[in-house]
C-alpha cells in the first residue's frame, strides 16, 4: 500500500491522492477477512493490480477502479453503491471487470449439460462482457490485463487443472489482446508466465540453455554495442543503445520454427539483438545508415514502422545485418516516446491529466478494435462471439495496402473478399474480383504482408454468394465479413431463403447419405419447423459445415458398400521425410512396433514397408536409394468412403479429380470410371478419411475440378 502510494505521489495531485486513499480504505474494508488461495490477505491482490496501473503513470479513474475491481464480485458490494461513493465511470469500470456470476448467463441449458460445459459458457460470456465493455471504455481491458498479470503471477497456490486452463486462457486471449493493444511489457510477461505451466519440462529445458549460452552471448553483444556508440558519438547522435534479450515463449515459438527447418537451438543467433533509442525521428533515421555502414544490411529484413505504423499504434525501424563474425544481428530504433508506446501500448496514453486531447489523439486509432467488437456483437452466443474475435483480433496478422496508401491489418489468410469488407460493406457485397500487385488474382487468393490489393466492384448492388460461407471453400477468414454476409442474407425475402435452403438441403445432404428427414434435422437442430430450419440454411445462418456437426455423423456405421474391416487404426502410420501420413505397410519379417526405431523401404508394387532399424533384410540391400527415412506418426483412424462423381467426359479428367483429393493428403484405394452415352462419366473413388469435416473439404476441393456435374458419398 505505502509503495503504491509514493508511485502516485509522484505523478498526481494531491486532491487526487484523497480519492485514491479513500478507495483503498474502501477496498481494505469490503475484503476484511477474505484470504486468497496462497494465504496471503486478498486485499494484497487489489493493491497489486493497481501499482502496476500506477507505474505506467495511469489516471486516477483508473487506479481508483483497480483498488475496488473486485468489490461486485465478491464483497457484495451494489453497483449503485459504487456510483454513489465514487461517479459513474469509475463504476461503469468495475462492472466491465466483473466477471457474470452464474445467474446473470440467460442461456437455455439443457439438463444434461455438465459442469465443465457449464464453465466454459460462463467464461466466454465473461470475457464477451468484458471485450464489449472494452469497447466502450478501453480503461477496463488496462485493469483486466493487469489484474490478470497479478493472477498469473501467484498462480502456483492453485490445483494444477486450474492452472493450466488459466494458462491457456491467458495465452489464447490475454497475451493477443495486450500484443494488438501494443503492450508489449504486459504481452511477454503473460507468455512466459503462462509457458512455464502449460509445458513446464520445456520451459525447464529453454531457461537452462539460455543460462548455458549468456555468458557467450552477453559477451558478443557487448562488443558489438561498444562498436555502435562509438559510432554514433562520433556522429554526434546522442542515444542509448541496449542489448535486448528474447523471453522463453518467443524463444520456444523460434525453436518449434526452426525444428521444421531441420535446425536446433545452436543455430538461433538472434536470441540477443540491440535497441536503440535516440530522440527524434531524424535520428532515428541517421542511426539506421551508420548501422549500415558497420554491418552489412541483409536483403529483405528492414521493415519501416515509423513511416507505416501498426495499427496498435507500434512505431520503430527494424533491420537485420550480418555482424561480427558473420552473425546476423537484429536492430530496432525508436526514439524515447516511440519506445514508451511500444512498451505500455494505449496504457501510455491514460495520463493522470485525464484531458480529453490526449485522448483524442489515440481515440481515432483504435476504431478498428472498437468496430471488431462492435459487428460481433450480434453473435449467436458467447462462445460463438468468443471465437470469432480470436479469429479476427488475436490471430497473426498480415499488413495489406490498398492504391490509396492506407494499411489493413488482416488475420493470416485472409482473402480479397476479407480486404473488402474491412474496408466497407457495401465494398464487400459489391466484391466481384481483386488485383494483388497488379495482378488478378481468385477470390480464394492468401494474401500475405505487403501485397497491394485492389478490389474490383460491380456497378450494380448484386449482394455477396452463398458459397462464401462454404469454410472449406477458402474465401473467407474473418469473421466479421462471416457476419455483414450473413446480415445481409437474412434481410432478404423469407420465401427466397426458404427455397435457397430447400435446394441446398437437398443437393448437399444428399452427397453425404444422410438419411434423417428433414423433420428430423430440424428437430435435432432445435428448430420449430422445418420452414424455419431451410429459411435458416438459405439466409446464411447456419451452414452445411453446422449442420452435418450438429447431426454428429458417425461415419463408420453408415458405410455398408465396404467391409468394416477396412477401418483402419493409424497407430502405425508413418511420416515419411516430413511429408504427412501415407499408406504404408509394416513388414513382416520384423513387425516394428510404435516405439521401434524405424526406416522405410521403396517397393515396386506396395507403396512404403516399414522394417525396424536393425532388420538383416534391410541391412542386406544393396539399392540404398529405395531406403527412406521414416518416424511414426500420431495416432488417428482413417475410415473407407466411397464417393461418386458426375462430370463431363474430357482428358485429363482422372488426373485432375486424383490431384483434387492428393492436394488433401488423402489416399486414394480405388478408382472406378464408367463412360456414358450422354457424353458424361460416372467416377468412384475409394478413399480413407478421418473426419466428415474433411469429407466436406474433399468435396470442395473435387467441385472446384473442371466439367464436374455433382459429387455424392453412396
Amino acid at each position: 500500500m505505502n509503495s503504491l502510494m509514493e508511485i502516485a505521489n509522484t505523478y498526481l495531485p494531491k486532491e487526487d491522492i484523497e480519492k485514491i486513499s479513500k478507495a483503498l480504505g474502501f477496498a481494505e474494508y469490503a475484503h476484511k477477512g477474505q484470504l486468497r488461495k496462497s494465504g496471503d490477505p486478498f486485499i494484497v491482490h487489489p493493491v497489486e493490480t493497481a501499482r502496476y496501473l500506477a507505474d505506467l503513470n495511469c489516471d486516477t479513474t483508473t487506479l481508483v477502479a483497480a483498488l475496488l475491481h473486485d468489490v461486485i464480485e465478491d464483497c457484495d458490494v451494489s453497483y449503485t453503491q459504487l456510483e454513489r461513493e465514487f461517479g459513474r465511470h469509475v463504476a461503469e469500470l468495475v462492472d466491465g471487470v466483473t466477471k457474470l456470476n452464474r445467474l446473470d448467463i440467460n442461456i437455455a441449458a439443457s439438463s444434461d449439460d455438465n459442469s465443465s460445459n457449464d464453465l466454459r459458457i460462463n467464461n466466454a460470456a465473461s470475457l464477451r462482457k468484458m471485450l464489449i465493455a472494452m469497447s466502450k471504455d478501453l480503461r477496463v481491458i488496462l485493469i483486466k490485463l493487469s489484474d490478470r498479470l497479478h493472477n498469473m503471477s501467484t498462480l502456483s497456490s492453485l490445483a494444477e487443472d486450474r492452472q493450466i486452463m488459466i494458462s491457456q486462457e491467458t495465452l489464447e486471449i490475454y497475451a493477443p489482446l495486450a500484443h494488438r493493444l501494443g503492450m508489449w511489457d504486459v504481452k511477454w510477461r503473460l507468455e512466459d508466465l503462462a509457458f512455464r505451466y502449460i509445458q513446464p519440462d520445456s520451459y525447464k529445458e529453454i531457461a537452462s540453455l539460455i543460462s548455458r549460452k549468456r555468458l557467450e552471448r552477453e559477451k558478443y553483444i557487448n562488443l558489438v554495442q561498444d562498436m555502435l556508440n562509438s559510432s554514433l558519438k562520433e556522429s554526434n547522435i546522442d542515444a542509448i543503445v541496449m542489448g535486448r534479450a528474447k523471453h522463453l515463449y518467443s524463444i520456444y515459438k523460434k525453436i518449434e520454427a526452426y525444428e521444421e527447418q531441420g535446425k536446433d537451438f545452436d543455430d538461433i543467433h538472434d536470441l540477443f539483438a540491440l535497441r536503440v533509442l535516440v530522440n527524434s525521428k531524424v535520428d532515428c533515421y541517421t542511426t539506421l545508415s551508420i548501422v549500415h555502414e558497420l554491418w552489412h544490411p541483409l536483403s529483405g529484413q528492414f521493415d519501416d514502422y515509423i513511416a507505416n505504423p501498426k495499427e496498435n499504434m507500434y512505431q520503430s525501424l527494424h533491420t537485420t545485418v550480418m555482424g561480427l563474425n558473420g552473425m546476423p544481428l537484429e536492430v530496432q530504433i525508436r526514439t524515447h516516446e516511440m519506445h514508451r508506446l511500444a512498451e505500455f501500448g494505449i496504457a501510455s496514453h491514460w495520463t493522470y491529466k485525464e484531458g480529453k486531447q490526449s485522448n483524442e489523439k489515440y481515440e481515432t486509432k483504435i476504431n478498428w478494435l472498437r468496430q471488431l467488437i462492435d459487428v460481433q456483437k450480434g453473435s449467436s452466443g458467447p462462445e460463438e462471439f468468443l471465437e470469432n474475435i480470436k479469429t479476427d483480433i488475436f490471430q497473426d496478422q498480415v499488413y495489406v495496402y490498398t492504391p490509396k496508401g492506407d494499411i489493413f491489418e488482416l488475420p493470416v489468410g485472409s482473402t480479397p473478399i476479407d480486404l473488402a469488407y474491412r474496408i466497407h460493406t457495401e465494398i464487400g457485397h459489391r466484391c466481384i474480383g481483386a488485383k494483388v500487385n497488379g495482378k488478378l488474382v481468385p477470390l480464394d487468393y492468401k494474401l500475405t504482408s505487403g501485397d497491394s490489393a485492389e478490389i474490383l466492384t460491380s456497378k450494380v448492388a448484386r449482394g455477396p454468394s452463398l458459397d462464401w460461407l462454404n469454410v472449406h471453400a477458402g474465401y473467407i477468414q474473418t469473421a466479421t465479413a462471416k457476419e455483414r454476409i450473413k446480415s445481409w442474407f437474412r434481410r432478404q425475402e423469407r420465401s427466397t431463403s426458404l427455397n435457397k435452403g430447400r435446394e441446398m438441403f437437398q443437393k448437399d445432404l444428399k452427397k453425404f447419405n444422410i438419411e434423417e428427414s428433414e423433420q428430423e434435422v430440424a428437430k435435432t437442430l432445435k428448430f420449430s419447423s422445418v420452414e424455419d430450419f431451410f429459411a435458416a440454411l438459405g439466409s446464411g445462418s447456419i451452414t452445411i459445415q453446422q449442420v452435418l456437426s450438429k447431426l454428429n455423423d458417425p461415419l463408420p456405421l453408415k458405410i455398408n458398400s465396404l467391409s468394416s474391416s477396412a477401418v483402419r487404426d493409424l497407430t502405425s502410420s508413418v511420416e515419411v521425410l516430413g511429408v504427412g501420413d501415407l499408406l504404408t505397410n509394416l513388414a513382416k519379417c520384423c513387425s516394428p512396433l510404435p516405439g521401434d526405431d524405424i526406416v522405410g523401404y521403396i517397393t515396386r508394387a506396395k507403396g512404403i514397408t516399414v522394417h525396424q532399424l536393425g532388420c538383416e533384410n534391410i541391412q542386406k540391400e544393396q539399392d540404398r536409394e529405395r531406403v527412406v527415412e521414416v518416424n511414426w506418426g500420431k495416432s488417428k483412424s482413417y475410415y473407407p468412403v466411397r464417393i461418386s462423381i458426375h462430370s463431363w467426359d474430357r482428358v485429363g479428367l482422372l488426373r485432375d479429380l486424383t490431384a483434387a483429393v492428393a492436394s488433401e493428403k488423402i489416399n486414394v484405394n480405388d478408382v472406378v470410371s464408367k463412360n456414358q452415352n450422354d457424353g458424361t462419366a460416372f467416377v468412384n473413388l475409394d478413399i480413407f478419411i478421418s473426419s466428415i469435416e474433411q469429407l466436406s473439404k474433399i468435396f470442395a476441393k473435387i467441385e472446384e475440378v473442371q466439367g464436374i456435374i455433382s459429387v455424392e458419398r453412396i
